[in-house]
């Protein structure tokens, strides 16, 4: 004989019951993301439109000057193109700037974005003015 009753079912469940996770306790706010670093063409872009407009110069003028396209400039300030170095060495000259200059120029613009995201993300109460050394 048997324990069950004779009209009841027996039924076998095909999946286990699953237990509800449980709630977090507070919600996490979303981290900020790390300033990104700048592209190199973007410097570049930034520097060489600058000089053109501090010149009061037109692209036109400038890619005539430098002998390259006018719209290949424009893709050049806007930090579109990555220039080869024979490039950007006419678009610097036609500027009155030479190679060195340019990069120089660029390297300035780097150390200005990175010390302000540097700054940013540090939270020293003093400021560090002085030379560190260790024995």
């Amino acid at each position: 004989m048997s324990n069950q009753a004779p009209n009841q079912a027996r039924v076998i469940p095909l999946r286990p019951k699953t237990v509800p996770a449980p709630a977090p306790a507070a919600p996490v706010p979303p981290a900020r993301p790390a300033p990104r670093e700048p592209l190199f063409r973007d410097l570049v872009g930034d520097v060489l439109r600058r000089e053109r407009l501090a010149q009061e110069r037109t692209l036109k003028d400038v890619a005539d000057a430098a002998r390259i396209s006018m719209p290949y400039l424009s893709e050049l300030e806007r930090g579109r193109k990555e220039a080869s170095s024979e490039v950007l060495a006419a678009a610097a000259g036609a500027l009155g700037l030479g190679l060195g200059d340019l990069l120089s120029l660029a390297q300035s613009e780097l150390t200005r974005h990175t010390r302000s995201s540097t700054r940013a993300r540090t939270t020293t109460s003093a400021p560090y003015n002085g030379l560190c050394l260790a024995a």
